[in-house]
């Protein structure tokens, strides 16, 4: 059984629905003192059926392998993953068209090892409006209570689908007239020279060593992020943020100006073409 801790992330795990909770634990220290946002989570498992309990804070620190719980630690059961067929099949809501403009955006993350780092992308992502993020079984931080408390809560919301092979799924998508549109700081055009008013899916490499050579040959286009310091590139989770924000205000109808490279025009590699 997986552990969520924090009041954010539990406060959201209940009202997404997405996983089976056991029950809630809170400090017995906490509890004497009746603080408000601990008064308004209670109730809301009471709404939820969710069984609460007391425990020393020590106890909650040991199930939480961590003091920053803020006296609150949920015991839930292991979250399923959608396939990748599931996430472009299914709209997040049956009636709803996919994202503002109507074309659906995605984010594909090629090992993104550091949990802190996909909490933080999972937040922007459903900041952001991403209507489904794409990781891969290995080398990727797994979906634990680090990743949950990073992202605040956001990553219960956010579909996610886990593939084994993620240049396949990648593949996959161009099938379907995806656009794979990988972040590079070799790339061209400049991430806001590229017109995101169209199904596409966001690609990010590690934070090292940035996208592996075979996913980077199967994307459709590579866009940098100018940069006018004496460092290269950004934080994965700075850069995500950046470029899926300039997507949503495309997407949300802002002027664009065109530019040649914003229109695809190179033919499709791989199942694509």
């Amino acid at each position: 059984m997986d552990v969520l801790y924090g009041l954010h992330p539990v406060e959201e795990a209940i009202r997404a629905g997405t996983r089976s909770l056991d029950h809630v634990a809170i400090a017995r220290e906490r509890e004497a003192r009746r603080d408000s946002r601990l008064d308004a989570l209670v109730n809301l498992c009471r709404t939820a059926n969710i069984r609460v309990t007391t425990e020393p804070r020590e106890s909650l620190t040991r199930h939480a392998r961590t003091d920053q719980h803020q006296g609150v630690v949920a015991f839930v059961r292991e979250r399923k993953l959608l396939a990748l067929e599931d996430l472009l099949d299914e709209l997040p809501n049956s009636a709803a068209a996919p994202g503002p403009s109507g074309h659906r955006f995605f984010l594909a993350l090629d090992s993104v090892e550091d949990p802190h780092n996909l909490g933080a992308l999972l937040r922007t992502a459903d900041g952001a409006g991403i209507d489904g993020v794409i990781l891969p079984e290995r080398r990727s931080a797994p979906l634990n209570a680090t990743v949950a408390k990073s992202s605040a809560g956001a990553s219960e919301h956010v579909r996610i689908a886990q593939v084994v092979n993620l240049t396949r799924a990648l593949e996959a998508m161009k099938q379907r007239n995806i656009w794979i549109v990988g972040l590079d700081e070799r790339g061209s055009p400049d991430y806001d020279r590229f017109d995101f008013r169209q199904d596409c899916c966001l690609v990010l490499g590690s934070e090292g060593g940035g996208l592996h050579d075979l996913v980077k040959r199967t994307c459709d286009h590579l866009l940098r992020i100018p940069m006018a310091g004496s460092v290269s590139s950004l934080n994965v989770s700075v850069a995500g943020a950046v470029v899926m924000y300039e997507a949503m205000r495309q997407r949300r109808g802002a002027s664009l100006q065109p530019a040649p490279e914003s229109k695809p025009s190179k033919p499709r590699k791989g199942l694509g073409s």
